[in-house]
């Protein structure tokens, strides 16, 4: 088990490692000059002078890849031209806005999700089936922008239930101590404001959950089914335990291991697709300053984001496989 789990982290310091000399790969690729980029489009010569020799552009180029490296290294993704801040500080500034709607994405998600799931493996080939596949299918299909929008129209507009944008309501002046609302909230002992800021995720993360329940809930059916129809659940059935039971105590346990592993991997994708979200419901995040770089022309920040989110979906992987192993005797078996 010990070299499985070397061997997993190994494997992901190695993506981490290709995904960064990809990256810096793709700067030296840009057209023009990377510190003009780099110092922005009204820095004098003596300023892009400067930036050039302190990012070592001047350097032979495997020089430029190790100094790039340790930049790296000591969280030094450059700063970004539109802010004026250094990037990590802009990113470490709008993350737990977008973690705190990831993480109410993923509640809806899972919420939602394993019930359509559970539905349509015990009802296969009937009504119940159905209506959940039915579920999956347009919550695949819809673009996440249009149902934004007529969510926003419908929900918000005309009848009036949930805010279309924004964080939080002006008449709930609350600290920022952590970035995310519904926290600081918490912190300031404001439960009404907490209330506030919870109504305000729940169209935007039920839009970015929208597309992952339709992946869950195929999933979790095609799963469930098989182990529904395994010779240990028909030994269950003999010894006259309930539907329930042999649904939800047998089936389910068994179902959600494989369940964990696509589940997992959708954090690091949710991460990715608030950019959509974000910029639809007003909401600051990483999503919605990767767009503000791409219109700024930050090329600097738009790589930063990139990385940040590549190396979340690295690490995620890892965790999920760690999970695997913790909850999976038979993958132990074969690890040790």
């Amino acid at each position: 088990m010990l070299r499985f789990v070397l061997r997993r982290i190994g494997l992901t310091l190695v993506v981490l490692w290709g995904l960064a000399t990809l990256i810096f790969l793709l700067i030296q690729l840009l057209p023009g000059d990377a510190a003009r980029t780099a110092a922005g489009r009204n820095a004098s010569a003596e300023q892009v002078a400067a930036v050039r020799e302190r990012l070592g552009f001047d350097e032979p180029l495997i020089v430029q890849y190790v100094l790039y490296l340790g930049r790296l290294l000591r969280g030094d993704l450059g700063r970004s031209v539109f802010t004026a801040q250094p990037i990590t500080s802009d990113l470490a500034d709008v993350a737990p806005s977008s973690l705190e709607l990831v993480v109410v994405a993923m509640v809806i998600n899972l919420l939602v999700a394993v019930p359509l799931g559970v539905l349509a493996a015990v009802h296969r080939g009937r009504l119940g089936d159905l209506a959940a596949r039915l579920v999956a299918i347009l919550g695949n299909a819809v673009p996440v922008f249009w149902l934004g929008l007529v969510l926003q129209f419908l929900v918000g507009a005309q009848l009036g239930l949930l805010p279309i944008s924004g964080q939080g309501s002006r008449e709930y002046r609350v600290p920022d101590v952590t970035g995310a609302r519904t926290v600081d909230a918490l912190l300031a002992g404001d439960p009404a404001a907490f209330g506030d800021a919870v109504l305000h995720l729940v169209l935007p993360a039920f839009v970015l959950a929208a597309p992952f329940i339709a992946v869950v809930t195929r999933t979790l059916r095609s799963t469930l089914i098989g182990v529904l129809e395994t010779e240990a659940i028909t030994v269950v059935r003999a010894k006259g335990a309930s539907p329930f039971r042999v649904v939800v105590r047998h089936g389910l346990r068994n179902a959600l291991i494989p369940t964990t592993t696509i589940v997992g991997l959708q954090l690091g994708w949710m991460l990715g697709s608030t950019v959509l979200i974000e910029s639809i419901f007003g909401r600051k995040g990483i999503g919605s300053y990767a767009t503000t770089a791409v219109v700024q022309t930050d090329t600097f920040a738009v790589i930063g984001v990139v990385l940040v989110v590549g190396a979340v979906f690295c690490l995620t992987s890892l965790a999920v496989d760690l999970l695997q192993l913790w909850l999976n005797p038979r993958l132990r078996a074969v690890a040790g």
